[in-house]
């Protein structure tokens, strides 16, 4: 029997990071895999809980729980404990497809919600996740897993995000004859495009996406549902059809200046393309020398902030319109909750090593523009403000008098979320919507035979969120061709 104390003896390690200095000068990935004995000591202080709350993977209310693909955290953790990352690998695909991007570039909930972490750093799960991958392939654990018989089935996925790759492998292993349809030049959709290669190397998306073709999988890039194919079309040609097209319509701001202004996937998207195919950049995506602001306080907008620093940008800043997070939890985010936690993200991180400074600005508004005489932005006022919670719990935000300050900007890139599917999406794919998502009973659209999944029918979420939508749906498909096969 294990001992399951290690949690008092042994401290937390997250895994080496290249040096700032280093790491900003390409797009390689910033942080490095365990070793194997790293990897056992870390897992050492999992304390195989009698409820393990880290894979619960629900939510009640606000309240969000552990792991939404359920993944057997104390489970691995114990083989990974004893040295066995085969086994573990074995208990980690059995709920998860994809633990090489999950292990990357996942926020982690599980941690979050990780007993551990009521008093003290949780157990690195996510590190300790990627390195029984990262060992999986380096040892050649990881092969194709070819189904041994096929039904008479065939399944069209639109869209080859994590959702879109999650429901194709699911269906594809069932024995089921399934084609990914994708509009870009490459597999992967926010994978490869939407999250910068510093975090998740598109070698490491193109490795996967080469297993899942060698397992059967067949995939058309370059194909726009609605202009190249209709889903009438496709509908007659496939016995059911998955609608996964994500979820990237972006919020924007009132009275934008003309020029000087974008979209952070934009951004984000053309860099990447830029750098895997050698495409000219366009001018505004080129923040060299450049004082760049991001609007948006979150993930989006931290890899921005590390992008523009790679591009070699003068100055950038982050304004976020909420107060800064806490170093201890707040009496309305209790664990087991995702905790709203200060951290420095490796973006912010390097930028302070540059500028000797954290972007962020908090409870920061932008009162005005300045543009030159063509209308182009130069730059923005701003006053900051105090967050006040009125008697009938209403919160107001209330400018401060004194700290207006200018800031010289040549490129202001929006993060503010997303507000739906893209309403061009919509249109071309005539399904019923409600609130800009794909409206869905269960995982079943109005049209027969027509499913949607992932951020398309939730609205933007995580990765993690995006794998599990995956696999329900697949579940809602088989069900559906099993009673096509009934019923003849």
């Amino acid at each position: 029997m294990k001992r399951r104390d290690k949690f008092m003896s042994v401290p937390r390690q997250s895994g080496r990071e290249r040096a700032s200095t280093e790491r900003i000068q390409d797009f390689n990935e910033y942080k490095e895999a365990f070793s194997e004995s790293e990897a056992s000591e870390q897992a050492s202080r999992c304390m195989d809980c009698g409820t393990p709350f880290c894979h619960v993977g629900e939510t009640y209310g606000h309240v969000k729980i552990g792991c939404p693909v359920y993944n057997l955290i104390p489970e691995w953790n114990l083989l990974v404990e004893e040295g066995d990352f085969k086994g573990a690998l074995e208990r980690l695909h059995q709920t998860n497809n994809f633990p090489e991007f999950t292990g990357r570039v996942c926020p982690a909930p599980c941690e979050g919600s990780c007993t551990l972490s009521i008093n003290e750093p949780a157990v690195a799960i996510k590190q300790i996740e990627r390195t029984i991958i990262d060992i999986g392939f380096e040892k050649g654990w990881v092969v194709p897993r070819i189904p041994l018989n096929r039904t008479a089935h065939h399944v069209a996925v639109v869209g080859s995000g994590p959702a879109g790759l999650a429901a194709a492998d699911q269906l594809n292993q069932a024995g089921h004859q399934v084609t990914v349809f994708e509009r870009e030049d490459r597999i992967g959709g926010l994978l490869t495009y939407g999250i910068p290669a510093m975090k998740l190397s598109k070698d490491i998306v193109a490795r996967r996406v080469d297993l899942l073709k060698a397992e059967g999988i067949l995939f058309k890039t370059g194909v726009t549902i609605g202009l190249d194919v209709t889903l009438d079309e496709l509908e007659q040609a496939f016995d059911a059809v998955i609608l996964c097209v994500g979820a990237t319509e972006p919020r924007t701001l009132p009275n934008l200046p003309t020029s000087g202004v974008g979209y952070a996937m934009d951004y984000l998207t053309s860099v990447t393309r830029h750098l895997l195919s050698n495409q000219s950049l366009l001018e505004q995506h080129d923040t060299r020398g450049k004082d760049v602001l991001v609007i948006g306080g979150g993930d989006t907008g931290a890899d921005c902030v590390a992008t523009a620093l790679r591009q070699g940008c003068r100055s950038v800043v982050q304004f976020g319109k909420h107060e800064m997070p806490g170093q201890i939890r707040a009496n309305d985010n209790m664990w087991p909750d995702t905790p709203n936690l200060f951290t420095l993200d490796y973006g912010y991180a390097e930028a302070f090593d540059q500028f000797g400074r954290d972007p962020r600005e908090y409870l920061i508004a932008i009162t005005r523009y300045t543009t030159s005489d063509s209308g182009c932005l130069t730059g923005v006022w701003t006053i900051h403000n105090e967050k006040v919670k009125q008697a009938d719990g209403t919160v107001e935000f209330q400018a401060i008098e004194g700290t207006e300050k200018y800031y010289p900007v040549d490129l202001m890139l929006i993060a503010i979320g997303f507000s739906g599917v893209e309403q061009t999406v919509l249109n071309q794919l005539i399904v019923e919507s409600e609130r800009g998502k794909i409206k869905t009973k269960g995982y079943a659209t109005n049209r027969k035979g027509v499913f949607a999944a992932g951020d398309a029918r939730r609205g933007q979420s995580l990765i993690v969120w995006a794998i599990r939508e995956g696999r329900e749906v697949a579940e809602a498909v088989e069900q559906h061709l099993s009673l096509m096969t009934r019923t003849g």
